[in-house]
């Protein structure tokens, strides 16, 4: 699924944290919170967004939880890896699992994926039936289609987060109405890895040059894609990989 949200900080270099602030994991004291609040508030306005105050709480916890360590993969198993003109491109199958999903609609891309993820993190850090910080896990997909000219981006995107293993046989339920917990067939998809932005213009072109590299193939669904975040949105230049889904599951 694509945390997967509110973009990379890389283009606002002079609104940049401290490294103490984003590499600790100790709790903030209310300045460094209110100093990464502003600063996820200017990315959201470079994304149509508006950032509120009561999601200072989850950034905070996010941001201090942003250790690799702290961070589950999505299992999965490698079919096939080759290389072209210096590209590595990857065929992978993701068995069957839990899901927590949520549609926006938004007129942008980029809106839809922020606000999902947005209210994704609420669910995450606490507003749930188990009621305490749930785990990361990488990536956070999100899914959407291209109109039949493949130019246009359909109206609704799914930002999805897979529940970490320890949840899922016993999901627990999101305070937030908008966001179900889906079970989610087995998946096999083609991959390969971009870094930076996830706006339509940066998507569509990911979603070009996989294309260049793969020629001529049938078996993959032509206008359904999927963008994979790896990394908290305060990342610089995170990994991103753009998806094509096979019909052959």
């Amino acid at each position: 699924m694509a945390l997967i949200s509110i973009e990379d900080l890389a283009a606002l270099d002079d609104e940049q944290l401290d490294d103490d602030i984003t590499d600790s994991s100790e709790p903030m004291d209310d300045e460094n919170q209110d100093r990464l609040l502003a600063h996820w508030q200017a990315v959201g306005r470079t994304h149509h967004v508006s950032v509120p105050r009561e999601m200072t709480g989850p950034i905070a916890e996010m941001t201090r939880r942003n250790q690799e360590t702290e961070r589950e993969p999505v299992p999965f198993s490698v079919i096939s890896r080759r290389e072209k003109l210096g590209e590595v491109i990857e065929e992978r199958l993701y068995p069957a699992g839990k899901w927590a999903c949520i549609t926006k609609s938004e007129k942008m891309y980029e809106q839809s994926i922020s606000l999902a993820f947005m209210q994704l993190m609420r669910f995450i850090c606490k507003e749930s039936s188990a009621g305490k910080y749930l785990g990361m896990t990488v990536p956070v997909l999100a899914e959407f289609q291209l109109s039949e000219s493949g130019t246009d981006f359909m109206k609704d995107v799914v930002t999805a987060y897979y529940l970490p293993g320890q949840y899922q046989t016993n999901p627990p339920q999101s305070n937030d109405p908008e966001i179900t917990i889906s079970h989610r067939e087995p998946m096999r998809v083609i991959t390969r890895v971009f870094y930076g932005t996830t706006t339509e213009e940066t998507v569509q072109r990911q979603i070009h040059l996989l294309w260049e590299l793969l020629g001529e193939v049938e078996n993959v669904h032509r206008h359904m894609y999927m963008v994979a975040t790896y990394e908290n949105p305060g990342v610089p230049g995170r990994r991103n990989e753009i998806w094509f889904i096979s019909r052959d599951q």
